[in-house]
């Protein structure tokens, strides 16, 4: 705490600091004042003060810009007092030396003056003591937790113009320039007392970090749990790892967050679909997914920021069906017909207008004595709402007139194509389009 009188104390605790250093010169009878700078000089030094002379002056206070915003806000919105004001300054002092030229008695106080300065560059409780009599008797400097540094002033020749420039007619004579940071002044104000707590919950509980180490499928609730296995928009997905439940399990998928079916410490299942996630919130691509735990408390208790999982990364394919096809030109070379044409599409899930589509042709069952033909088109997405789409029509360009498998890129997440009805002997059947 620090009352009214910090300045005033501060500047005595200076004097007698900068007096003792004067002493610490050899000048027994040297002494330090706090006075302005004078125009009335004979011998180089101020009338009826001795042949060695220090005077101070604090010519300059100012709000420290550190500690000034640690005093608001003080009030509540209705005007009553939270806190007393405590308000920090930096206060600045000019140091002026006195004495004979010829025997070099202002520089050697000043010497003695810098030496003492940095080798006790901090006021003490000591000093604050010494400087408590008289009209400074009330002040509680000593009670202050922070302390009181002093530090010289870089300043060039022009600071120093400016700064002697403001005492009229006054003959400059050697000095510097302190500053004293930070001085605190507290307010008078006695602020209410606190409302009294009508209850008290106490939480502890251990850090215990979910991990994700794998990301699983499956197609149905009951079919299999299979590794690397294409993920597309109605499947389940698996969380493996350890430590996945908590006291409220959720799981962010690209920032949507849900409450899984499923949670075990071991394993947690989410389906890929509408609910638990609104209806057209997902999107193709590589989504990034992690699990967050969150802790009730309160009266009554409610869910509050827990223990978040590792990102881990999946890819959700798209699914593409395969619209109208309409011919807007077409071209003969060399005996084979290129269409210009508009191949209508569906997306499951919807596309939205900030993602990259990207449409891939390859030639169906090709003739064996030609290379098969194949066509890659990336797909211009209208920049006007809505900002998602289900439906594209696709323009391709240059086709030669024919049946191609169709497959779609959304951000890099490649669709599925239909590897036909034998899982023993394999071949793709579709999506097909006739162009």
């Amino acid at each position: 705490m620090s009352n009214s009188l910090t300045i005033a104390t501060v500047t005595e605790a200076l004097r007698q600091h900068l007096q003792a250093g004067a002493r610490d010169a050899g000048f027994a009878g040297a002494e330090a004042m706090v006075l302005r700078p004078s125009s009335n000089l004979t011998g180089g030094h101020p009338t009826g003060h001795p042949n060695v002379f220090v005077g101070l002056y604090p010519y300059q206070i100012t709000p420290n810009t550190h500690w000034r915003n640690t005093d608001v806000p003080n009030r509540r919105s209705d005007g009553s007092l939270v806190k007393a004001t405590r308000s920090p300054y930096d206060l600045y002092f000019l140091v002026t030396c006195y004495g004979d030229d010829i025997q070099f008695e202002p520089q050697r106080v000043l010497g003695a003056l810098l030496r003492r300065l940095a080798a006790e560059p901090i006021l003490t409780k000591a000093m604050i003591k010494d400087a408590t009599f008289g009209v400074l008797a009330d002040n509680n400097l000593d009670t202050e937790v922070e302390s009181i540094k002093f530090s010289m002033l870089s300043l060039g020749l022009e600071e120093f113009s400016k700064l002697w420039s403001v005492f009229f007619q006054t003959t400059y004579s050697i000095s510097i320039a302190l500053q004293a940071s930070v001085l605190f002044i507290d307010g008078k104000e006695t602020p209410g007392p606190a409302l009294p707590v009508r209850s008290r919950n106490l939480y502890v509980r251990p850090i215990y970090q979910p991990v994700i180490e794998q990301t699983l499928s499956q197609k149905t609730s009951t079919g299999p749990i299979l590794p690397d296995q294409p993920i597309v928009a109605g499947d389940i997905l698996v969380l493996a790892g350890k430590g996945l439940r908590g006291e409220v399990t959720r799981v962010s998928l690209n920032g949507l967050e849900v409450t899984p079916d499923e949670v075990s410490d071991v394993q947690i299942k989410v389906p890929l679909a509408a609910p638990p996630f609104l209806v057209d919130a997902l999107r193709a691509g590589v989504s990034g997914v992690q699990v967050i735990h969150r802790i009730n408390m309160g009266t009554p208790a409610t869910p509050h920021q827990g223990f978040e999982s590792n990102v881990a990364a999946f890819v959700l394919r798209p699914a593409v069906i395969v619209g109208s096809v309409t011919i807007d030109s077409s071209t003969v070379i060399d005996g084979v017909t290129y269409h210009d044409a508009t191949i209508g599409i569906d997306l499951v899930p919807k596309i939205g207008v900030n993602q990259k589509l990207v449409l891939l042709l390859n030639e169906y069952n090709p003739p064996l004595d030609r290379t098969p033909r194949a066509y890659r088109f990336e797909i211009k997405l209208p920049e006007t709402p809505p900002d998602t789409l289900s439906h594209v029509d696709a323009p391709v360009k240059g086709v030669a007139a024919g049946d191609y498998l169709l497959r779609v890129q959304v951000d890099g997440a490649e669709s599925l194509l239909d590897p036909g009805p034998d899982p023993d002997a394999p071949k793709y059947a579709g999506p097909l389009v006739t162009i």
